[in-house]
Order: C-alpha cells, then sequence, then structure tokens
C-alpha cells in the first residue's frame, strides 16, 4: 500500500511496535487486526496483588491445582486482599500498550467477580441464576480508569482483553504459528495449551493472523478507484487483483476456522462460557451492576465478550455493501460497533463510506458503468470481477454459516440459557446476518444474469449457487425447528 493513502484510513504499514504512546489496536496491512505488537504478558510490580490473584484465579492453575474458582472462594479474596490501585494505574497513563493490559487484567478480575456465583451454581445442574450485583471498589475504579485511558467499555472485551491481547508466544523468534501460542488469561483450563478454552481463543488469533491481507486487498480496490492515471483496463485489473486477495484472505481465514471442531470441542464449551456473559439482555443481572464509586452508584450495563465483536466480518460487511434487514436483530449488531477497539471503529466507518463513494459494487459488477463492456477483453474482465465479488460474498456466507452451525453444536445443544455471551438472541441473531448474505447473493446472482443475458459463469459458479439456495432453505428449517422448541419468536 502506497504511504500516501495511509493518512486516509489511519492504517500503518509499519505497525511501530516500541511506540508507547499509540494505542495498542491500529489497523495494518501486516497484522490486520490484531495489536501492533505482542500482548505484555507481566504487570508492573505495583500490581503484584493483581498478577497473584489471576494467577491463583482459574479453575485449574497453570500448577495444575485448583484455584480459587474452583471452590468459590474467588469474591471473598477479591474483598478481603485487593487493595484499590487506582492511583498506581496513572503512573502508566502515557503507556497505551500497558494500560490495555492492565484493563485485560482488571476485566478478568471483574467477569470472574461477578459471574462466579453463576458458575457454582451450573456446575451443580442448577440455572445460572443471579450473578454479584456490584464491583467493589478495588476493581470498578481501575476497570473504568483503564479502560478510560485505553479506549474501551469497562468490562471485558473480545479484541482488548478476553482474545486479540490474551496470547503470548512460547518461543519469541517461532512467530504467529498457532503450535506456538499460549494464553495469559484464563478462567478453567486455558493455561494448559491443548485445553478447549485456549482452543477457542486461540483459534481467534489464528484467524485473524490473517487480517492484514484482508485490509491489503480492500485498500487496492479503493486506490484503483481513486488512481486517475490508470485507464479503465488498468483499473479493472488491479480491482480484480485487489478482489483475488481479499477472497485468499478470507479462505485463509474460514480454513483456520474450521479447524475449531477439534481445539475446542463442543461439550467442553459451557464450562467456561460462563464467565464471558455480559451483563446486558442476560437473566443473571435484571437491574444491571453497580460500580461502586463510579457514575454516583447508579447501575452500568455492558454487552459481553463476543467473537461477533471481531473486525474481519464487518470489515467485509461494509466493503461488499451488503444490505442488513431493518430488524431490532440488526440494531443488535450495530450496539455491537461500539464494543471495538476505536481505531477499529474509525476504519470500518470510513470502509463503509468510500465503498459507496467510490461505487466499488457497481463497478465490480457492472452495474450501470458505462463502456464496462466494449471489448471482448473488457467483457472477460469484468466476467472476472462479477466471478471474484460473488466469491468474496461466498467467502462471508461460509464465515457465518460455519459460526451458525458453532452456535448450533456448541450452545443451542449443550444449554437452554436464550442468549449469547454478548446478550443477542442465540436462536435468531446469526441466522438474521447469514440470511442476509444469502439475498443478497442469490439478488446479484440474478441481475448479472440479466444484464449479460445470461452469460455462463462457469460449473464452481453454479456450484457455489446451488448451495446457496439449499443452504438457505435448511437455515429456515432449523431456525423455525429451534424457535419451537424453545418456543421464541422466529427473526
Amino acid at each position: 500500500m502506497s504511504t500516501s493513502y495511509s493518512p486516509l484510513f489511519g492504517v500503518l504499514d509499519d505497525t511501530k511496535p516500541h511506540d508507547v504512546s499509540l494505542p495498542a489496536f491500529m489497523v495494518s496491512t501486516t497484522r490486520g487486526f490484531l495489536p501492533r505488537m505482542d500482548p505484555i504478558t507481566v504487570l508492573p510490580p505495583e500490581f503484584e496483588a493483581v498478577e497473584t490473584l489471576l494467577q491463583r484465579m482459574p479453575i485449574w492453575r497453570k500448577s495444575g491445582k485448583p484455584g480459587l474458582l474452583a471452590t468459590g472462594e474467588l469474591g471473598d479474596t477479591v474483598l478481603e486482599e485487593l487493595p484499590d490501585l487506582s492511583k498506581e494505574i496513572e503512573k502508566y497513563r502515557d503507556n497505551l500498550p500497558m494500560m490495555t493490559a492492565l484493563y485485560r487484567d482488571y476485566s478478568f478480575l471483574a467477569s470472574a467477580f461477578l459471574l462466579e456465583p453463576c458458575h457454582m451454581r451450573f456446575l451443580k445442574g442448577e440455572p445460572y441464576g443471579l450473578g454479584r450485583p456490584f464491583l467493589p471498589t478495588q476493581l470498578s475504579r481501575p476497570i473504568v480508569r483503564c479502560a478510560e485511558l485505553a479506549g474501551f467499555k469497562p468490562f471485558m472485551e473480545y479484541a482488548g482483553s478476553y482474545a486479540l491481547f490474551n496470547y503470548r508466544l512460547e518461543n519469541p523468534n517461532a512467530g504467529l504459528e498457532y503450535s506456538n501460542l499460549r494464553l495469559i488469561r484464563a478462567f478453567e483450563r486455558g493455561l494448559d495449551h491443548e485445553s478447549s478454552e485456549a482452543g477457542f481463543v486461540l483459534v481467534h488469533i489464528d484467524m485473524v493472523k490473517n487480517s492484514g491481507q484482508l485490509v491489503h486487498g480492500v485498500l487496492s480496490c479503493f486506490r484503483a478507484r481513486l488512481d486517475s492515471e490508470m485507464d479503465d483496463l488498468q483499473r479493472r485489473r488491479a480491482v480484480n487483483e485487489g478482489l483475488r486477495t481479499v477472497v485468499e484472505a478470507m479462505q485463509k481465514v474460514n480454513n483456520v476456522m474450521e479447524t475449531m471442531w477439534m481445539k475446542s470441542k463442543p461439550r467442553s464449551y459451557t464450562s467456561f462460557r460462563t464467565f464471558i456473559f455480559g451483563i446486558t439482555s442476560q437473566s443473571m443481572f435484571p437491574n444491571g451492576v453497580v460500580y461502586e464509586g463510579v457514575n454516583d452508584n447508579r447501575p452500568l450495563s455492558f454487552r459481553g465478550e463476543s467473537g461477533a465483536n471481531d473486525s474481519m466480518i464487518p470489515l467485509m460487511d461494509n466493503f461488499l455493501d451488503i444490505p442488513m434487514p431493518d430488524t431490532p436483530l440488526s440494531e443488535i449488531l450495530n450496539d455491537f460497533r461500539d464494543y471495538r477497539p476505536g481505531n477499529h471503529r474509525q476504519f470500518l466507518v470510513q470502509v463503509k463510506e468510500h465503498a459507496k463513494s467510490l461505487r466499488v459494487k457497481d463497478h465490480a459488477l457492472g452495474l450501470g458503468i458505462a463502456g464496462c463492456a466494449d471489448s471482448d477483453e473488457d467483457r472477460a474482465l469484468l466476467k472476472e470481477s462479477q466471478t471474484l465479488w460473488l466469491q468474496a460474498l461466498d467467502q462471508v456466507r461460509d464465515f457465518r454459516w460455519r459460526h451458525w452451525c458453532f452456535a448450533r453444536e456448541y450452545i443451542l445443544k449443550q444449554t437452554s440459557h436464550p442468549t449469547a455471551t454478548g446478550g443477542s438472541p442465540i436462536v435468531t441473531w446469526l441466522p438474521n446476518q447469514l440470511q442476509a448474505v444469502m439475498e443478497e447473493m442469490m439478488r446479484l446472482n440474478k441481475e448479472i444474469d440479466a444484464m449479460s443475458g445470461g452469460v455462463d459463469l462457469g460449473s464452481e459458479h453454479r456450484d457455489m449457487m446451488d448451495r446457496v439456495e439449499r443452504q438457505y432453505d435448511t437455515l429456515r428449517k432449523e431456525v423455525e425447528k429451534y424457535c419451537q422448541e424453545r418456543g421464541v419468536g422466529a427473526y
């Protein structure tokens, strides 16, 4: 990517890993949506009490011995042993990666404190019941300040806490290979890198390491549309190359995603899932949570950690201009935007705006673009553009279909709790977005067919569209089945 393009989007080529004045998360063409640097693994000495408590906390500690959450003693230990270290935070306020590490670690303690009673009931085979309705001052004040300085909500988030800022490299020289990844913090057995909790988080990191290529492909398409020195054929070739990069990146993401089945077992998920629930729309917190000493002690409410807060699929939604239905379920999708790093949010907004203003979709599909198929070469390149665009949409479909399969096998078949960790309805929310991308594919396929006079895009394309139509019908039947079984309304 040319350096002249970076200021428009705030996208980095050089992630400046040693610059502590920059936020930990900044979109780059190299690391994509991963943090600019590998996460900080150990807190400063002033926070030894936090570090020690986190090491004692997991249900199974690194030593193999049971921890505080195994016996339900975490809450009392926090109240008795943890001091309020709010003033110590100010020493590191200008070190934003350190702020993110502190935010991560306080959010682990906060979620464990609030949801520990629910976990203890879960162990007895009982419903979750109620969580603790308050965060004590020694947790509330530090997490609010860390979140404010680092740019997060004062509750556990996907990027800044549970997942993307929660890995370390076993061998610093071996890079981001999956076998070299370990968790920094965990609730259950996650400090064992072969556990299902570790697999659940580390597969996400393994997926997101491909997002730099995804970002690069999107920006390449924009650059081609903006470059006034290119002629029409050069621009079409450049857009196609960018689309090809996007498709290849998404194929890598989906291939890694498929490994979740083996690295995190469906029957194990609920044993650590309790601790990543949020407050909003959860029965465990009907009146929110009081953060003592904060907000005049009025209750607060935040959504829980969710892989739906990752930025890769929202990037694809915005770039491909996928229309979402005007439903309350789509409003939840919009609400999730606030639970991403600020730089990610800004980038996604800019992508959405530029995809529309540059008419990237219309150009790729040849819709309303004069002179895009005047010669044989024009027509061949346009056909390639159309094929690549639909393939990119199909990769989004593939991702969302697999996500639905995960929800079905890891959650719907394992628990009757009606909401996902982020507070969305577990039966209907994912199908809302999956149905949207399938409908977009079928609509555009018809438009291309009508515009081209039935030009055949090839056997792979026909197989792809057949699969979309079958899955669309299967999805409708599955959602109807689970809605009927659970007594909830269809989307």
